[in-house]
């Protein structure tokens, strides 16, 4: 029997199929991270010190939690998810969509007022701030107040200082947390409300004041294996995130580490 060379490279194929499907597929690209922006800093540092630990690689995407919870909800290829407030894990928990096992309050962070850094605006912020006086003509950058943490924990904080009303129509909300921090970073707002570790991330930034932990919810971030996750990788780098030897990058970053072990 002869076989032309347009059949040759189909049977190699088939036979390659055949009897080496495990080789073919059996390769991890490791886990994907969906992780809130305001983890970026800490989290890239976390993710390089795991590649040289184990040689295993980390992909993160990094944007508002509300955001990539929806495009979780939506199918989203992803293996680990890590939320900026309890709300949004669990959102995806009463969907099913991750592993309720594998949860963890991971981090705590705290909520300040931010200025450039060559601005001569401090305040301590008490009830009835002059926070609309401070503004002047311009706007206070924030995250979008109704679904991004961030900007969810600032509105209840300036509900319960009572200064919302002074300033609810002079807000520059942005996508997320880091995009309000560039806003002032670049002086394009003279003000902003951001985590502790946001401002520590940005040298062209300076804390104008820091809420009172007593204005807003618990600042907490949450992290869990997701329902789908298919990668083998996934639950020995959550491992890593409560380590001992991941502990000290977060910390660096402005964040208090909440489960290390």
């Amino acid at each position: 029997m002869k076989f032309t060379s347009r059949i040759w490279p189909g049977l190699l194929l088939a036979l390659l199929l055949v009897t080496a499907p495990q080789q073919l597929w059996a390769v991890d690209k490791g886990p994907t991270v969906f992780a809130a922006a305001s983890l970026k800093n800490a989290l890239d540092a976390v993710a390089a010190d795991w590649k040289k630990k184990t040689g295993g690689e980390v992909v993160i995407s990094y944007a508002a939690t509300s955001a990539l919870a929806k495009q979780v909800e939506q199918g989203a290829d992803a293996d680990v998810f890590i939320s900026a407030d309890l709300a949004w894990i669990d959102h995806l928990a009463e969907r099913n969509l991750i592993d309720p096992k594998t949860r963890f309050n991971l981090l705590a962070n705290e909520l300040v007022l931010i200025a450039p850094k060559d601005s001569e605006i401090t305040t301590t912020i008490a009830p009835g701030f002059p926070l609309a006086k401070l503004l002047g003509e311009g706007r206070l950058a924030i995250a979008g107040v109704d679904a991004v943490p961030a900007g969810k924990y600032g509105k209840v904080a300036l509900q319960r200082l009572g200064v919302w009303d002074d300033v609810k129509d002079k807000l520059a909300q942005a996508e997320n947390v880091r995009a309000a921090l560039r806003l002032v970073s670049r002086d394009e707002a003279p003000l902003g409300v951001v985590y502790e570790s946001d401002a520590k991330a940005d040298p062209n930034v300076k804390v104008a004041g820091t809420f009172p932990a007593d204005s807003h919810p618990r600042i907490v971030y949450p992290a869990a294996k997701l329902a789908a996750s298919r990668s083998p990788a996934a639950g020995g780098f959550m491992d890593y995130l409560r380590s001992p030897a991941a502990a000290p990058r977060f910390q660096e970053n402005g964040f208090v580490v909440l489960d290390s072990h």
